[in-house]
């Protein structure tokens, strides 16, 4: 069976395009639920939303699992000139947001109706040269806000906007030799991939019994993968995520030892669990009979839906694909790494495996 578009990069090309904020996530929650239908899944959807697809298969059961939502903002007031002020989508602890939206185009999402185009902006450096501590961050949260081209309050609501509205960047797409630069990189490469590995193997293939889920509001707290059960429904999971790197200027290789194009990380640890080594091996061990590259890591400063399912007490590994400047308008991947993944994941689902022994390795 095949999918439409015909590679993974064009798909998620495709899914990186919609619009899907932290706790608005139905336009890719929508999309994942008719195409994995469409390529014979049995779709189970969660009271909070959560996407789960029953692909088949005998063996153990391996949840494949990635999050929908994506890095964005919400409205927190609107002013009496019709600017719209922000709250950071992801939660109060993190600041890093100020660093990147401004000049991108901003997109808002109404409650109903079509979505709200305007820009990020903040003052320019004519204004701030006047100012008397020239010290200050030239951007901070505070002086991020979003332009509609709206006259007052009024015209901003007539338009659909409200408190409470999720807001994303909204720049557009570009290819650059191997790689491709664009939002939402976080975590539609999760997404594309599972779609393409349930569209490129046979169910009698199958060395497990296999599910899918994209589960939602994981940028706020991993708060699907939360509530998608525990070792009486799973014997195993792999979350899937983007992973940072620091294989360019202003970043230590010594932190971070992984570089594009180098092929998926197998997560030995992130800022919050250490993950199962004997599922980190059998990765290990199927890359190596197929000669596909893996890289090794440990993410001091992040945390993935696979410390959820690990709390839940399913024995789970991340497996990382390479993304520069995460958490930004300006994500980059490599498609040599979606193309590594994506035959990793392949390898995995269709090679029998005794069951996991009882306890850590």
């Amino acid at each position: 069976m095949t999918v439409e578009p015909e590679t993974c990069l064009d798909t998620l090309l495709e899914l990186m395009d919609l619009p899907a904020p932290t706790g608005q996530e139905e336009p890719v929650l929508a999309w994942c639920r008719e195409r994995w239908a469409t390529l014979g899944a049995e779709i189970e959807v969660s009271p909070i939303g959560n996407v789960l697809a029953h692909v088949g298969g005998t063996g153990p059961r391996l949840l494949l699992q990635g999050h929908a939502d994506e890095i964005s903002f919400i409205v927190r007031s609107i002013d009496d000139r019709g600017f719209i002020w922000l709250a950071d989508g992801q939660g109060s602890r993190r600041q890093f947001h100020a660093r990147y939206p401004v000049g991108q185009r901003a997109l808002v999402l109404p409650r109903t109706g079509a979505p709200v185009s305007g820009i990020f902006v903040s003052p320019t450096g004519h204004i701030l040269s006047t100012r008397d501590n020239p010290s200050e961050p030239v951007v901070t949260a505070g002086s991020v806000c979003v332009d509609i081209g709206a006259e007052s309050r009024e015209g901003a609501v007539a338009l659909g906007v409200h408190v409470g509205a999720g807001v994303i960047w909204n720049p557009p797409q570009q290819r650059l030799g191997t790689r491709y630069v664009g939002k939402a990189i976080d975590n539609r490469i999760s997404l594309a991939l599972m779609t393409h590995l349930i569209a490129g193997v046979a169910k009698d293939d199958l060395a497990c019994t296999l599910t899918l889920a994209a589960t939602v509001q994981e940028e706020i707290g991993l708060v699907g993968a939360q509530a998608l059960g525990g070792p009486e429904r799973y014997d195993l999971a792999i979350a899937i995520d983007n992973g940072p790197l620091a294989d360019y200027p202003g970043t230590d290789l010594g932190e971070l030892p992984n570089r594009l194009g180098g092929g998926p990380a197998l997560v030995y640890k992130d800022s919050m669990v250490h993950y199962d080594r004997r599922l980190i091996d059998r990765l290990r061990a199927v890359a190596e009979v197929a000669a596909i590259p893996v890289q090794d890591a440990v993410y001091s400063g992040f945390a993935s839906d696979g410390v959820a399912l690990m709390w839940a007490g399913i024995p789970t590994t991340l497996l990382g694909i390479p993304t520069r400047y995460t958490h930004s308008a300006f994500e980059m991947g490599d498609v040599r790494d979606l193309d590594a993944t994506l035959a990793l994941l392949t390898a995995f689902v269709t090679t029998p495996a005794a069951p996991l022994p009882a306890g850590p390795s």
